[in-house]
């Protein structure tokens, strides 16, 4: 989904929790590209920019890799949302993005959603079997390793098979997990990852967050929405905590508590006056406030 993709044209239309996040030292303060917000981020300018180069090397079909903010005003995800996100990613859960059809936003949506890491979270491709084993071995940092999609093709940070289940093993060494594939609900993702990869049911509830999209036709225009979210807190089944037509509120959640949510809800809130929208500015700014 490019920025003329995200529902209308135009730019800018367009583990567990706990013990995830790594520890940080002392780092010079960057500031934030494309819209200053309060205060400086406790991470350096060279940092944010590691980060989104290895947000946009997920970019398959051209253009500038979108935001948060981007989703937000093209509708595909409520500001709501958005901080219920902010806050689950943030604190270290693992997440996948699911739709049937290609070009519905999968990739779109997860790079947004990976700038909400923890600031001490490194990221990086889980581009082969031999990086995921190496990342397996002590004393790894603590990082959040992205699988393009899951699939079978012979593309770069597909996985499948045995690397699919070694990648699904990371969570075990204190990684987060972050990735797409096709499939519309739970019990489809299911059938993929275990039945077709073998990949444990304890391994997949570590999968803490499933993020759902659709796409439908509206005049000229093609809209894409997160329908549905459901979350584990990595011991028990996934449960539906938002639903874009029954549930539009956030349900109770294993991973967000009130207050949590709610600092979230002031971050978003001051991001979206900020005047960040590329994924660079965007990142600063979110770490001006939570880092």
């Amino acid at each position: 989904m490019s920025g003329a993709e995200a529902g209308h044209s135009g730019d800018g239309v367009t583990a567990r929790r706990a013990g995830l996040a790594g520890g940080s030292g002392t780092r010079k303060m960057a500031s934030c590209p494309d819209g200053p917000m309060r205060g400086r981020c406790a991470v350096t300018d060279a940092d944010v920019r590691q980060h989104c180069m290895q947000i946009s090397r997920c970019n398959q079909r051209g253009g500038r890799m979108l935001s948060a903010v981007d989703l937000i005003e093209a509708g595909t995800m409520t500001a709501d949302l958005a901080a219920y996100a902010l806050a689950a990613i943030g604190g270290g859960a693992s997440f996948l993005v699911g739709a049937v059809p290609g070009g519905a936003g999968k990739t779109t949506v997860m790079g947004a959603l990976l700038n909400f890491l923890p600031a001490s979270m490194a990221l990086y491709p889980a581009d082969g079997l031999a990086t995921i084993q190496d990342a397996s071995k002590p004393p790894a940092r603590r990082s959040c390793y992205i699988c393009h999609e899951i699939g079978n093709g012979p593309y770069y940070c597909y996985l499948w098979g045995a690397k699919l289940r070694a990648y699904f093993d990371l969570t075990e060494a204190g990684h987060m997990l972050a990735t797409n594939l096709h499939a519309d609900t739970c019990e489809q993702v299911r059938d993929q990852v275990c039945g077709d990869n073998g990949v444990s049911e304890a391994a997949l509830r570590r999968m803490n967050l499933m993020f759902f999209l659709s796409v439908r036709r509206e005049g000229r225009a093609v809209a894409r929405r997160i329908e549905q979210v459901w979350e584990s807190d990595g011991a028990a089944a996934h449960r539906r905590v938002f639903d874009r037509e029954s549930e539009p509120a956030i349900g109770p959640s294993a991973l967000v508590g009130d207050a949590d949510l709610a600092k979230a809800r002031e971050t978003i809130g001051a991001l979206l006056s900020s005047g960040a929208r590329r994924i660079e500015g965007v990142r600063a700014a979110i770490l001006a406030r939570t880092a």
